[in-house]
């Protein structure tokens, strides 16, 4: 399948081929119109869809149409279809209310690409003993995204805690000095914990997907032991 050109977009038909999962539609700057015609398209092309950054307004024209169609609200995310049923464990976890948008935005991109994902909402250093109540879970998941405003401390505590990778995913939430989430972003890239990975400021989706990718690696790897174990060499691929 070629690349679908609507003339003011070109749809990546051949993306899940290459890359093992299709075409996000970024909806922020685009109107509704034409959003709503590159997911129609991809639909038509059999391309299930994720749409980041949806308003209310196209979410309910695109719900109109098909049936199938999910959008949340609080994470601004449309989803018609799933790349892949999920599988695993991804454990999004956020220092507050105010960062529930981006955390749910990486937890439903982690969802529709096929991994399973689980948000634990305010858990901030402010309040830690709140975090050590949700050990478990998190320890339980093969990748961690943490999602914090302020100074972003929360990466950095839960890499300390736990024995997988955490994606720090930074927000615009805080007061005057965080400027927007850079504060949260340098002390996430400057955290002394190490098996941590930076995303940008609110990018629950870059969070979400990377969390997916790293979910994907660590079943490819449970399941290479497991047939090592019984004393076949894995296939390669």
């Amino acid at each position: 399948m070629a690349d679908i050109d609507l003339g003011y977009a070109v749809i990546d038909a051949e993306r899940a081929k290459r890359t093992g999962a299709p075409e996000t539609v970024f909806c922020g700057g685009k109107t509704v119109e034409q959003a709503e015609g590159i997911m129609i398209r991809m639909r038509e092309a059999g391309i299930p869809v994720l749409g980041t950054r949806a308003n209310a307004e196209l979410a309910e024209k695109i719900r109109g149409r098909y049936r199938e169609a999910e959008y949340d609200e609080t994470a601004r995310v449309l989803r018609i279809g799933r790349a892949a049923d999920p599988a695993g464990l991804a454990a999004v976890v956020c220092a507050g209310t105010s960062d529930l948008p981006v955390a749910r935005e990486a937890a439903l991109t982690a969802e529709f690409f096929g991994t399973a994902a689980v948000v634990e909402a305010d858990l901030g250093v402010a309040g830690i003993h709140r975090l050590f109540a949700r050990l478990d879970i998190m320890r339980s998941a093969n990748v961690i995204v943490a999602v914090a405003g302020m100074e972003g401390a929360l990466a950095g505590v839960i890499a300390g805690l736990v024995s997988v990778p955490v994606i720090a995913c930074p927000t615009s939430v805080g007061y005057g000095a965080s400027f927007g989430g850079l504060s949260a972003l340098l002390g996430m890239l400057t955290s002394c914990a190490p098996g941590i990975a930076a995303v940008n400021i609110d990018n629950g989706f870059g969070a979400g997907y990377l969390a997916h990718q790293i979910n994907m690696l660590a079943l490819r790897g449970n399941a290479a032991r497991k047939i090592n174990a019984g004393g076949t060499t894995p296939k390669q691929e």
